[in-house]
């Protein structure tokens, strides 16, 4: 690392003229333009993004020095130096705001003047010394912020993607395992929130599993358009200025660096122009959202109460609810399931926007679309652990208010329906008195218990 003396200052030259940088910084004069000129937001890039981008530079140095573009002693430094961006060590020199210039020029520019100075570093020179390791000409040979960006936005996204799945089935599983739990227990089933017919508690909850089941292989399905990568495409996806056997050897590097399944596409004009693929997993997400939104609003509601809700579930107690009102418990779990999943749809929504406003050979709005996938993956990995732990793992049924909502709801008539008829049974609940309602509970119950289906049907 820089032992440089903090407070002093090297120069630097671009373009655009020169500029004192800290001299114990690893970024460069086009990385403090850009925190100049985009004081936006104050968030910076996400670590996963991060770490792609080394892997993408390291997959690029051994290609070039492969195909002897760079020298071994320079590649060398720079397939070290991209590793230790990997390692998260260098996090801190990426200072450019997630809303930054299109395409993301400048966080590229961020990741090859860390990457240069740190080579620089390695082989003994001065951070700042590009005639050492230079972040244009040795970091960058052959590539563009075009195919670069996309590949390492891309590349990111499977890798957090491949957090959130354990999360998922972890969910799917609990689910599931509140499906055979509560298998014995019937309730009230309910349609447009009146009384409908009876059912089993556990084949509530395992339809919920069946939903985050079938969203999950949603969400890994649209993430096979993330494999297709366009680096080696260069600024328009033609590879000028790359060697012809540039693409494969870098894209088979990178597949091993990352453990990723990635492969050069068919045609590297359609992965600089379109993002479907981000667009799919996005959707993908949003899609998941919903069913994470609709499952605890269902959780809200059965759980209400205690003494004047519905109540037929109890919700781990997890903090006080009120700070007026002892003794309130409130269901927090759910509460927060349903936020983070507002978030994941409002994010959606910002990279529809961004894929559809591409034009003709480049789409300039990625960094929106990375910073917001990449957002809705992680929110929705780290709550859904919690909603899991938390709530779905440690709730109960309140047998006896299920009960006696079976035993209460007139719907329990439809059982007759097949012995008496749809209006006489009609007849039976619009003019019973409690008696005749008691009789025709129990022989209902009978009928229902007796045509009981397996657990999951």
């Amino acid at each position: 690392m820089s032992t440089a003396t903090a407070g002093a200052t090297r120069l630097e030259k671009d373009s655009l003229g020169t500029k004192e940088i800290p001299s114990n910084v690893y970024y460069g004069i086009q990385t403090l333009r850009a925190v100049e000129n985009y004081p936006i937001s104050g968030m910076r890039a996400h670590p996963t993004l991060i770490r792609a981008f080394g892997m993408v530079k390291q997959a690029a140095a051994e290609a070039n020095k492969e195909l002897r573009l760079l020298d071994e002693k320079r590649a060398n430094a720079i397939i070290q130096a991209a590793k230790d961006v990997q390692t998260g060590k260098f996090n801190d020199s990426f200072v450019v705001d997630v809303f930054q210039a299109g395409a993301g020029v400048s966080f590229h520019m961020n990741s090859n003047e860390v990457i240069a100075n740190r080579a620089v570093e390695i082989l003994g020179g001065a951070l700042g010394d590009a005639s050492v390791v230079h972040p244009n000409d040795h970091v960058n040979y052959g590539q563009s912020t075009n195919d670069v960006f996309p590949t390492g936005m891309r590349l990111a996204t499977l890798l957090e993607l491949a957090k959130l799945y354990p999360a998922l089935d972890s969910l799917s599983e609990a689910l599931e395992e509140k499906g055979k739990e509560f298998h014995g227990i019937l309730k009230s089933g309910r349609t447009h929130m009146q009384d409908a017919v009876p059912m089993r508690l556990g084949q509530e909850f395992a339809a919920y599993a069946g939903a985050i089941r079938r969203a999950t292989a949603a969400v890994k399905q649209s993430s096979e358009y993330l494999r297709e990568l366009g680096l080696g495409g260069s600024a328009v996806g033609t590879g000028i200025n790359t060697h012809p056997d540039y693409r494969e050897k870098a894209i088979t590097h990178l597949a091993r660096i990352s453990g990723q399944s990635v492969r050069p596409v068919d045609d590297m004009r359609y992965a600089m122009q379109s993002n479907l693929a981000m667009a799919a997993v996005s959707s993908a997400l949003r899609n998941l959202s919903l069913e994470v939104i609709r499952i605890s609003n269902d959780l809200r509601l059965i759980s209400s109460g205690p003494n004047t809700g519905l109540a037929e579930v109890n919700l781990p107690g997890l903090q006080p609810g009120s700070s007026i009102m002892p003794g309130k418990i409130n269901p927090v779990m759910p509460e927060l399931a349903a936020m983070v999943a507002f978030q994941v749809v409002g994010n959606d929504v910002a990279v529809a926007m961004a894929v559809q406003a591409g034009q003709l050979e480049l789409n300039v709005m990625m960094p929106t679309m990375s910073y917001s996938v990449l957002q809705s993956i992680t929110i929705l990995t780290n709550m859904l652990r919690q909603f899991t732990d938390k709530c779905v793992a440690g709730l109960t049924a309140n047998e006896s208010r299920c009960a006696f909502y079976t035993q209460a709801t007139v719907s329990l008539a439809t059982a007759l329906n097949p012995y008496i008829g749809y209006a006489k049974a009609a007849e039976i609940v619009k003019e019973s008195g409690s008696i005749t309602i008691r009789v025709f509970v129990e022989v209902a119950t009978l009928l229902i218990n007796k045509s009981s289906s397996p657990p999951g049907t």
